[in-house]
């Protein structure tokens, strides 16, 4: 399968949730189409992105699955962007809600939450929740580690992920007057900065490079990329997107096993 390159395409720049955009849910792996499609963007000179909302030490194993270089990484949902050069642009969680949080930890024993840092994610603790919903990742899956939440108050801290229900996720997000949550997986939410998102991530990296929106395209998948979605000159859902993911979309692919990246490029003939 060869894809076509188009140079009068006006798109410059290319933005890619993983799980569920990248990597399909199903197979636990990257389409062969989609390691062609990351290839020849890149042959046209249009510059790639991985945007997820794992953090940096979570990367490895999905990008073993990926032989292609990026040319910049949006991580932990916009909250640390970074690429080769030394480019850095980060913003980090709220020390008071923080600390408001892990207080409802206290008076709820049971909850998991990991917290993320840059070169550390951890957990409270490791529970069958936990683990039930790691196995959907499968082999993509990060590693498990557990740690004295306290550690949160003493080191940068971008994202907060509470194993938690919609309802009880509106909840928290009320007692914590800077912090919001984007969810793409239906056993827990992600905590973060209540101005970051994956769409502050984009334009972070538009503004180094001298883009503008109107010249990127961006997949996703989950409710945390809906405002990367509607940000990007073109927003593409793949097919087995979330409702709100799909409603932020322009257009709305086939699913990641059936060539659904490959086949929007197409569609919008920036291949």
């Amino acid at each position: 399968m060869v894809a076509h390159v188009n140079t009068n395409s006006p798109i410059q720049a290319a933005f890619f949730d993983i799980d569920g955009t990248l990597t399909s849910f199903n197979t636990h792996s990257v389409p062969a189409s989609t390691i062609i499609a990351l290839g020849d963007l890149k042959a046209r000179g249009v510059k790639i992105f991985i945007c997820t909302g794992r953090a940096p030490s979570q990367l490895h194993a999905a990008q073993r699955m990926i032989p292609v270089e990026f040319d910049g990484y949006i991580t932990l949902n916009g909250q640390y962007c970074y690429d080769a050069s030394g480019f850095v642009n980060e913003l980090t969680l709220d020390q008071e809600d923080i600390r408001l949080f892990i207080d409802y930890l206290h008076n709820h024993p049971t909850l998991v939450s990991s917290f993320a840092e840059v070169d550390y994610t951890y957990f409270n603790q490791d529970t069958q929740t936990l683990r039930d919903a790691w196995a959907v990742l499968g082999k993509s899956a990060p590693d498990v580690q557990v740690d004295n939440v306290e550690r949160a108050l003493q080191h940068p801290t971008y994202q907060m992920s509470p194993f938690i229900h919609i309802e009880q996720e509106q909840e928290i997000v009320s007692k914590l007057p800077h912090t919001t949550g984007v969810r793409w997986h239906r056993a827990f939410t992600d905590l973060i900065p209540a101005n970051g998102g994956k769409s502050r991530g984009i334009q972070c990296f538009i503004e180094h490079l001298g883009l503008k929106a109107s010249e990127t395209i961006a997949f996703g998948d989950g409710g945390n990329d809906a405002s990367m979605l509607a940000f990007a000159g073109i927003g593409v859902a793949m097919g087995g997107a979330t409702p709100n993911a799909k409603a932020s979309a322009d257009y709305i692919t086939t699913e990641v096993d059936d060539d659904g990246i490959l086949n929007a490029l197409r569609h919008f003939h920036v291949l």
